[in-house]
């Protein structure tokens, strides 16, 4: 077994690994770039490494810098985890040269498999059904539109050496087609150092299932089990499930048969995954064969019950697999939502940052959590947003779903801004709930992005009910600290949200008095709310930001943060801030002026913080709506920023390579 490894990875997934090392006493090695110094995953490893400055080609993807720290930490062996260097033939060259040993499979596979385009063609010679499309590398983008009209619109542009969304974009004209490829050119350039662009068939509201495939250097292969990962943005996946409501037992058998067949075709050894899009009919096409260990593979841990990253570990040893595949049992349901620093309610714009505070639920056998991060920590402009990857696991999956529903509810992210309240807003969704899902459902169900709650919303009047009686509990708590002897019994407020008034009563029962004097709050109440009305126990300790209520003997979990008028409160994905006043200050409020927001419309304003890459105007120059104005680079993905309206270019604040913050002037306009 090996003495030593190191992590060619940084953020949750070198967490991760780091963890099975040590679970097999194996000692680990970080590396880092200079914005990293002070990660998790420096602190968590044995010993750690420098290896660059922050942009990715000068640090995690510099093979020389990497190859330099394992031999002055004498390594025995590599784990690349996913991305940078996990797919790159390159690197595995290099350390076979240096006689340190690839967590992962032999130079043949991850040269095949990791090149789309080649990988295509063995699919196709060994029975595995494709997507129609052109396998040529595109020229250009002249090329690229004649590709395009010979296959048929829609289409998909793919970077060859792409994967997590990075170098993908859908055309369904020839306008688009021409921007496109240039921006899935550049940012597979930017992210793989490999520009070449290929064009295929785009199928459309197909569902995007993949089958996890295990293998060792003795001849015995398994396949373990799919996993759905059709909820996607802009084809980076965002929550993923296994098993798929959609895949019958003989369909999982003829798929995991395809992915071994493929498999063997390229003697392919370590975890591997096999992605194939399937249409409504339940036609299944290969649209890849990622060979190294993938984002989402706790859900198959943790219904299958192994530890994938072990057993890499394990077969890069030469140890057998000591599973057959007829012992291989799902057992359970398991869901992922990968936790983000973007904004759901501007368009999912990156946030970048410092983590002001950090508060996660408590890891049991039905959560698990995978971070890179810690309290104190940063977001940074150059690497992947991924806060966390948040798991559930349930004998079925509507226990998997509460599970997920109550641990985003107690997930406390403070300082950026991030995706939890759009993933809470999921699971309540009905379309999910049921299962009917497609790579479009995120399209289809949030076309205008998150919003708030309606004002019909069903549970806005237990919210506000729930903020009225919070207040309530401070202010008698602090009378009680006060030795004061005034409580009441009965209490009426006026609260206003949302231009709306609510007549809110509160009736208490049982001794509120000697409730109040401990940390740990407990307290039963009747609360009307206009015609509502509720019965409240609240289990609360003062200074926590999670609250535990039973409402009508039903169970929820609040986010709660001290505003100057009540308490501002988070469930389920939605920020509520009830202003809760006494009936006698209610009217002083009539009085107070409103806030008037400046007026910016003659500005482009940077959406997100983020690199300038380049500008396509001028000052004086006359621009018409929906003109490209610059491009702005943000966690490895291109931003193109249009005019909204017809504008004459005033000035420019900025020049190319510019460092940006979130609702920077970039120029502005007559």
């Amino acid at each position: 077994m090996f003495k030593k490894v190191l992590i060619a990875n940084r953020g949750e997934i070198a967490c991760r690994i780091i963890k099975t090392l040590k679970k097999m006493d194996i000692k680990s090695v970080a590396v880092y770039s200079d914005p990293d110094k002070n990660s998790l995953h420096v602190k968590l490893a044995d010993e750690s490494c420098r290896i660059g400055e922050a942009h990715s080609s000068s640090s995690y993807l510099n093979i020389d810098n990497i190859v330099d720290a394992c031999k002055s930490m004498n390594v025995d062996a590599v784990h690349p985890g996913y991305g940078f260097l996990s797919e790159n033939v390159e690197f595995k060259k290099r350390l076979d040269k240096e006689g340190i040993k690839f967590i992962g499979p032999n130079e043949l596979a991850i040269d095949i498999m990791g090149d789309k385009i080649r990988s295509k063609e063995v699919a196709k010679g060994c029975g595995v059904p494709t997507v129609p499309g052109n396998t040529d590398e595109v020229r250009d983008a002249k090329h690229a539109i004649k590709v395009s009209n010979e296959i048929g619109y829609p289409v998909m542009i793919k970077a060859s050496a792409g994967g997590g969304g990075k170098g993908m974009r859908i055309s369904y004209s020839d306008a688009e087609t021409g921007e496109s490829f240039d921006r899935a050119r550049s940012e597979a350039l930017s992210s793989f150092g490999d520009d070449r662009i290929f064009i295929e068939k785009f199928i459309e509201n197909p569902r995007h299932i993949e089958i996890q495939v295990l293998a060792d250097s003795h001849g015995n292969y398994l396949y373990l089990a799919e996993r759905e990962c059709s909820i996607q943005r802009r084809h980076q996946k965002v929550i993923e499930e296994c098993p798929s409501p959609f895949i019958n037992t003989t369909q999982r058998k003829l798929m995991g048969e395809k992915a071994v067949i493929l498999a063997k075709e390229v003697n392919y050894v370590s975890a591997g995954t096999v992605e194939f899009i399937v249409d409504k009919d339940h036609n299944f096409y290969f649209l890849e064969m990622n060979t190294r260990l993938q984002v989402e593979h706790p859900v198959t841990e943790m219904v299958i019950g192994i530890d994938l990253v072990e057993w890499m570990i394990k077969i890069a040893c030469g140890e057998k697999l000591n599973l057959k595949q007829n012992e291989i049992i799902i057992k359970g349901w398991a869901i992922e939502s990968r936790i983000y620093a973007e904004d759901p309610f501007r368009g999912f714009l990156p946030s970048t940052g410092r983590v002001t505070k950090y508060i996660t639920p408590t890891e049991t056998e039905n959560i698990r959590i995978d971070t890179g991060i810690y309290e104190g920590g940063e977001i940074s402009i150059y690497y992947d947003p991924m806060i966390a990857k948040l798991c559930s696991w349930g004998n079925n999956r509507k226990e998997a779903l509460k599970f997920m529903k109550d641990a985003l509810n107690r997930y406390i992210v403070k300082g950026l801004q991030h995706n939890i309240p759009f993933l809470s807003s999921i699971m309540l969704n009905e379309t999910f709930i049921n299962g009917n899902l497609s790579t479009n459902f995120i399209q289809n169900e949030y076309p205008d992005g998150l919003t708030n709650y309606e004002e019909d919303n069903t549970d806005l009047s237990r919210i506000i009910a729930l903020a009225t009686l919070l207040n309530e509990l401070s202010d008698n708590r602090l009378k009680i600290n006060n030795n004061s002897n005034y409580l009441n019994q009965n209490s009426i407020f006026l609260v206003e949200y949302n231009k709306k008034k609510y007549d809110v009563r509160i009736r208490r029962e049982g001794a509120y008095e000697k409730v109040l004097i401990s940390n740990d709050l407990s307290n039963i109440a009747n609360v009307k709310i206009n015609n509502e009305e509720f019965n409240f126990c609240i289990y609360w300790d003062f200074f926590s930001p999670i609250v535990k209520v039973l409402v009508n003997k039903e169970e929820f979990f609040f986010q709660i943060q001290k505003e100057d008028f009540g308490y501002k409160i988070y469930n389920n994905g939605f920020e509520i801030y009830p202003k809760v006043l006494p009936y006698r200050n209610a009217h002083l409020q009539e009085y107070m002026p409103e806030k008037v927001d400046q007026d910016r419309s003659n500005f482009l304003i940077s959406p997100m913080p983020g690199l300038l890459v380049s500008i396509s105007v001028k000052v004086g120059q006359s621009v018409k709506e929906g003109e490209s104005l610059v491009v702005v680079e943000a966690m490895k993905m291109e931003n193109v920023l249009r005019a909204e309206r017809d504008v004459t270019i005033k000035s420019i604040k900025h020049n190319t390579g510019s460092s940006l913050a979130v609702d920077e002037v970039i120029m502005e306009f007559e």
